[in-house]
């Protein structure tokens, strides 16, 4: 469980990592792929930030998140421009792809075929 510390350095990763990638994402991975961050997970230490990213508009999200691994560093240095008073210390940055969204989709299209199915069944 995470403490209130946790889920405060949390959101605040998690607001100025969103801007950070709004303002240097297009050098990153170009303008088509839209990137946002949906959660931040902090270790007990707040030593370690794990940032779970939505990308859509791109059919290869592994591309797209390479692009981004490849310029953290570039990623890091804007994030503790903007963090650097409000934190003791800036955590380390690993980046994940949020499956949560494609893995909703994909039950509601299973949904709407056994629907479907049911529906032929019954006729």
């Amino acid at each position: 469980m995470e403490s209130k510390r946790q889920r405060q350095v949390g959101e605040l990763i998690k607001r100025n990592f969103s801007m950070v990638l709004f303002q240097e994402g297009r050098y990153l991975y170009g303008s088509e792929a839209l990137v946002s961050v949906t959660h931040v997970l902090m270790s007990p230490d707040l030593g370690l930030a794990k940032i779970y990213l939505s990308i859509y508009n791109t059919d290869n999200k592994q591309a797209v998140l390479l692009q981004i691994q490849e310029g953290i560093h570039r990623l890091k240095q804007q994030l503790t421009s903007r963090i650097r008073k409000r934190v003791r210390r800036i955590p380390s940055i690993d980046v994940y792809i949020d499956e949560t969204l494609d893995e909703i989709e994909r039950v509601d299209n299973l949904f709407d075929r056994l629907r479907g199915d049911e529906k032929e069944f019954n006729d």
